[in-house]
């Protein structure tokens, strides 16, 4: 191992851009990138990581996941914004073309793969690529803000590597489908999603029930939390199902997803986390690719639509956990970040890294309330897959 992370970045990915008004607001990136330099996070030496920029996924490397006919279809979109058919979800609401749209899904979906090629190689024990996490995105359509799957296409390249079993846990508020979708029949990835109940959020997927198909049964992981449900519950959820499967599944690597749109301030979703808890589920997952992927973690960003208050502090610690220079939740945004918050987004900026909560949970074995919505949500998943993996309900 020559080195314990890197963080994957390209100034060029701040270009998705879906244009004025959209939520995902590329800025976003922008103001992650600026608080994780004004931590001095980056570098060479203990508690920083070197920034690599690889290179855009190929043709062949996006035909790992998508149809020949959707790339082709991004790319005429690309070219003639005008021309996109609506048939592959492109020039939709969600999705708008813009020029160029080829080349920077491209680009993020490469981070992701330049990420995970190098955990598999050993040439960096964690990988982190907060520019992707983009989810939705089918083998041959665009959805719900993403146009090229990066986080499917990192499996599929560990995979095509040799890699026999691939985790990927997906803590965004919204269902992981398009990477569920890509490994549906595949026993080699075990896909677990932790979500807004598809009865309340898009894309109205992510049921308990879906479990894999015929070849690998039990290898989609679906938590349906009821909108509203905030840190402690959120994190008994989390601690009631992940762990107990990735020991079951034993993975050679881990690849996490850490959408912020989690939080209580984000304006698409309904759940009520904080910071602090988003935090620590990015620990938990740093803590648990040690324990059973022998450290090999590709962790990811994904949604977020509180731009300036959220995602560039939850990423930044994301970021730092894996350089091994973990940043206390009381620690004050830098002054200098600060001014840039103000001058690329005209408002104030948060004065700390935390929400002021200290995260708490109550282990699921400490008891089951059959009249508690959250609980019958565990159970409900722990009942469809726990079976599968030789596990007890």
């Amino acid at each position: 191992m020559s080195g314990r992370a890197r963080l994957m970045w390209d100034e060029a990915v701040t270009g998705y851009d879906f244009g004025s008004g959209h939520p995902m607001d590329p800025v976003r990136l922008a103001l992650t990138r600026a608080l994780v330099e004004a931590f001095e996070l980056t570098g060479s030496g203990p508690g920083r990581v070197p920034v690599v920029a690889a290179r855009a996924a190929g043709e062949s490397t996006l035909r790992l996941v998508h149809r020949p006919d959707y790339i082709d279809a991004v790319r005429r979109a690309s070219a003639d914004p005008k021309s996109a058919d609506g048939g592959y979800g492109l020039g939709t609401e969600d999705d708008p073309a813009f020029a160029g749209m080829h080349e920077v899904s491209a680009l993020i979906a490469g981070q992701s793969v330049g990420a995970a090629e190098a955990v598999w190689h050993g040439e960096v024990e964690h990988a982190v690529n907060f520019a992707g996490g983009l989810h939705h995105a089918m083998p041959g359509a665009a959805s719900g803000f993403c146009v090229y799957n990066d986080p499917a296409l990192a499996i599929a390249r560990l995979l095509e590597l040799g890699a026999r079993r691939v985790a990927y846990v997906d803590v965004d508020v919204h269902h992981g489908d398009g990477v569920q979708a890509a490994f549906w029949d595949d026993p080699r990835v075990l896909t677990i999603s932790l979500h807004e109940h598809p009865r309340t959020l898009f894309p109205q997927t992510g049921w308990p029930e879906e479990t894999g198909g015929e070849a690998a049964e039990g290898g989609a992981v679906n938590v349906a939390l009821p909108a509203g449900t905030g840190d402690e519950g959120w994190l008994r959820a989390f601690h009631a199902v992940v762990p107990q499967l990735l020991a079951a599944f034993r993975p050679e690597v881990l690849v996490t997803q850490h959408g912020a749109d989690t939080h209580f301030e984000d304006p698409l979703a309904h759940l009520a986390v904080s910071l602090d808890a988003q935090r620590a589920v990015a620990e938990a997952c740093h803590e648990l690719a040690h324990e059973h992927a022998d450290g090999r973690w590709v962790a990811l960003g994904g949604g977020g639509y509180a731009v300036v208050d959220v995602v560039p502090r939850t990423w930044t610690h994301l970021v730092a956990l894996a350089a091994g220079a973990p940043i206390a939740p009381e620690t004050e945004t830098p002054q200098e970040w600060r001014h840039e918050v103000y001058r690329r987004a005209r408002q104030s900026a948060p004065l700390r890294m935390t929400d002021g909560r200290t995260p708490r949970w109550r282990d699921f074995d400490e008891g089951y309330d059959p009249a508690d919505r959250l609980d019958q949500a565990i159970l409900a998943t722990r009942r469809a897959v726990f079976p599968s993996h030789g596990l007890l309900a």
